[in-house]
């Protein structure tokens, strides 16, 4: 009634190596170019102004960020910790490629149980008899390289006493996941506590130095495993977010880097030039970003708005439509699409949302292991995430990392989702 198993693969799934390194190789040019956009007031202003006109949340984001900057940030020690997700894409001649799907730049989630998820899939394999198989997956621990990231900045911020706080929802479904990060903190002596926003409405409070202060204990680092939709808002709510951005405290992420990781951002760093202005000097890095990127269109007002948004309405299987939105299950695809798009075709609500080219990767067989559901083969298609984690002491970068991976597969009739919105499942990578 209470405790479920997370849902996982019977089998791990074939992911190419030459992808699964190259998405490795990649992460450390994606952790300098969401610190560098955190940075950019300029750019994150330009990018997100249609946007704000219609999202009400995007908006109150962006007023809170542009309220501590117009105080000052008090905050000189940044943490970020994000997961890249990729899909591989096949190609008309039937060779994969690897296609960025979104960088999620706040709680983003399954560092824990699926550090566990490689000694399950090593023992499935051991039972059928296949120990040569077994012995070839990778160690991953992606919980412990999170944890060294929050590590990192609770002690360049610099009081012994502090502690961490996880900022978490009201009801955790998820709480495993964040106890294997929390674990690795007590571990170093690091004192975590749990609270919710309501919590520190109530009880917290910055001195004269903008010092965070929950119940008399100090915060050195705001770990934020909610946050990121509207639903977990309320004018009360709205208030704490702004009390902890005004703060001293490391927040993980601050306002700016949860922005960078917008719909709308990811659009605009597809347009020519855009990577080259935000990383000058780094034509290797911008190189290895823009081979990831998939076909990203703005449906901005103006005619090249209009001329996609007819392109998408012609040939809707083409595309993906995504709202502003993290979570999962909030993309639209086919005669939906098709739908939304010709009611809002003229109106600038259609500025909320952009378009994808939508990737095309190849099925596998696997079977998928949830509570209370039977267990059927199915076709499947996996995606990769990457999590990053990366530390920034005034313009010094002092940690930047690729700290592990996470494998989710679903079965090919759920165009969308993850395993938090009970569609996708935890896999592990088996390299061919």
């Amino acid at each position: 009634q209470v405790v479920n198993y997370a849902p996982f693969t019977l089998l791990p799934s074939a992911v190419p190596s030459a992808l699964f390194e190259q998405a490795y190789a990649v992460q450390q040019d994606f952790n300098l170019l969401v610190d560098a956009i955190s940075q950019n007031k300029e750019f994150l202003e330009h990018s997100l102004a249609s946007t704000i006109k219609v999202d009400d949340f995007t908006a109150q984001l962006f007023r809170i960020h542009m309220q501590v900057l117009e105080e000052g940030l008090a905050q000189s020690v940044f943490l970020g910790i994000n997961r890249s997700d990729y899909m591989f894409d096949c190609g008309v001649d039937g060779t994969p490629a690897l296609k960025q799907i979104e960088i999620n730049t706040i709680a983003a989630s399954f560092g824990g149980l699926t550090s566990r998820t490689a000694a399950v899939h090593g023992r499935v394999l051991k039972v059928l008899g296949k120990s040569e198989e077994a012995s070839r997956l990778l160690p991953n621990n992606p919980s412990k390289g999170l944890a060294l990231g929050i590590a990192k900045a609770w002690e360049l911020y610099g009081s012994q006493s502090a502690v961490v706080m996880f900022l978490v929802e009201e009801v955790q479904r998820n709480i495993f996941d964040q106890r294997c990060v929390e674990n690795e903190l007590w571990n170093r002596n690091i004192r975590v506590i749990r609270k919710r926003f309501r919590d520190v409405f109530e009880k917290g409070s910055l001195d004269d130095a903008k010092r965070l202060y929950m119940d008399g204990q100090e915060v050195a680092v705001v770990y934020y495993r909610e946050g990121y939709v509207p639903k977990n808002y309320d004018q009360q709510n709205w208030e704490a977010r702004l009390l902890l951005e005004r703060s001293r405290a490391v927040k993980c992420p601050d306002i700016a880097t949860q922005l960078a990781g917008t719909k709308k951002v990811q659009q605009e760093l597809s347009r020519p030039g855009m990577l080259e202005r935000l990383l000058p000097g780094r034509a290797e890095a911008v190189a290895r970003i823009r081979a990831t990127f998939a076909g990203l269109y703005s449906l901005d007002m103006g005619e090249e708005g209009d001329k996609i948004a007819a392109t998408a309405i012609a040939d809707p299987d083409r595309f993906v439509l995504k709202p502003q939105r993290e979570g999962g299950g909030n993309n639209l695809y086919g005669e939906e699409l098709r739908q939304v798009l010709e009611k809002i075709r003229d109106s600038p609500e259609r500025t909320s949302y952009i378009l994808m080219d939508k990737i095309k990767p190849q099925p596998a067989i696997n079977y998928l292991l949830r509570a209370h559901s039977p267990l059927q083969v199915s076709e499947c298609i996996s995606e990769l995430g990457i999590f990053g984690v990366y530390v920034r002491q005034g313009q010094e970068m002092v940690m930047n990392t690729a700290a592990g991976h996470l494998l989710r597969t679903k079965a090919i009739e759920h165009a969308d989702g993850g395993v938090a919105a009970g569609v996708a499942v935890l896999d592990t990578p088996y390299l061919v």
